[in-house]
């Protein structure tokens, strides 16, 4: 068995067993329903959708978030808003589960519940 002794994989070691176990992340896509009181009931709900989101963000749960936008609204000053995406941090896929199915968007009919994916997610890049 061959072991490894240079000075890089020393370091790496310590960092990797120094590290506390940093929790699962999993990435979450929202869509609107799309029906044309849509973007109404989302709008209706949204400060406190902002609200409940922001002690998320500040309780290290969220940890990337948005809206998803049209394809027109890169280039406009109208910004129309169809759906979410989010980077969670989180025990569980079920405790994902339990965060999106609380979230006031899914409780007052904005997100399509039928198309939302949650999936694992290993970032390869730096996550704020």
């Amino acid at each position: 068995m061959q072991r490894f002794s240079s000075p890089l994989y020393r370091s790496l070691r310590r960092l990797s067993t120094s590290v506390p176990h940093a929790l699962p992340r999993f990435f979450v896509y929202a869509p609107d329903k799309t029906d044309p009181d849509a973007l109404a009931r989302r709008l209706s709900v949204r400060s406190k959708h902002l609200e409940l989101a922001k002690e998320a963000i500040d309780g290290g749960s969220i940890r990337i978030a948005g809206a998803l936008l049209t394809p027109e609204s890169v280039l406009s000053e109208d910004k129309k808003m169809i759906g979410s995406m989010f980077i969670l941090q989180a025990e569980s896929l079920e405790a994902v589960k339990k965060m999106i199915e609380t979230d006031i968007y899914y409780t007052s009919n904005v997100w399509d519940t039928e198309r939302i994916v949650i999936l694992p997610f290993a970032a390869v890049t730096p996550i704020p």
